[in-house]
């Protein structure tokens, strides 16, 4: 784990680190996606993410991977455990249909839950890699998606454009130094500025759960 921590990308190109976890950020910013449960415990499973100081941001613990019917609710934390988003499964969905709701600050109560997003693939076609989200609070009801995914994301090579096409992420092969790239499992996200960071992480973990094999 030395080092394998991102930083900041300022507007000079210097790379500056990271003193806080904001929902957006000024300039691009990059952090380190693992999937490893922080707990380390056997057995389980989930997604560690690192800020620029190397410090635990997000976190997904302990969930099943079972069959999506019986995987149930996958619970976005910072990382001090305080839940951010749920993201449930559709049962029988074709697409592979997730929701996201926003867990509201100091409930315990799964019902204080505001729907943001669905999350499904782009098509029912086992080999098609991408998928498209739609905003709950997008108005109009446009059957266009609101962000859309470009590329491979089981090749750690994606993209998360926006309604307009515009770059909003993207994911990529994590390099330990000039020589050494990482293994799929620790990958880096580049989010661009003023896109809203849960938002992103949420949609990373639910593609995960669509495309792994």
């Amino acid at each position: 784990m030395s080092r394998i921590h991102p930083t900041v990308i300022s507007k000079s190109g210097i790379e500056e680190e990271q003193q806080q976890i904001p929902c957006t950020t000024a300039a691009a910013s990059v952090w380190t996606v693992w999937k490893k449960s922080s707990m380390a415990f056997h057995g389980t499973d989930g997604f560690s993410v690192y800020d620029g100081k190397g410090k635990l941001a997000f976190r997904v613990e302990n969930y099943s991977r079972k069959h999506k019917c019986f995987a149930g609710e996958l619970l976005l934390m910072d990382g001090a455990g305080n839940a951010l988003m749920a993201l449930k499964p559709q049962i029988l969905s074709m697409h592979d249909r997730w929701s996201g709701f926003r867990v509201e600050k100091d409930s315990t109560e799964t019902s204080n839950k505001t729907r943001v997003f669905s999350m499904r693939r782009r098509s029912i076609l086992q080999s098609c890699d991408g998928a498209e989200v739609f905003m709950e609070s997008a108005k109009g009801g446009s059957p266009a998606p609101d962000f859309q995914t470009e590329g491979c994301f089981s090749r750690r090579d994606c993209k998360i454009l926006d309604a307009d096409g515009r770059e909003a992420a993207r994911m990529g092969r994590k390099k330990a130094n000039k020589s050494i790239i990482l293994g799929d499992d620790v990958f880096s996200l580049v989010i661009q500025p003023n896109v809203d960071v849960e938002l992103v992480m949420a949609f990373v973990v639910i593609m995960d759960r669509i495309y792994s094999s």
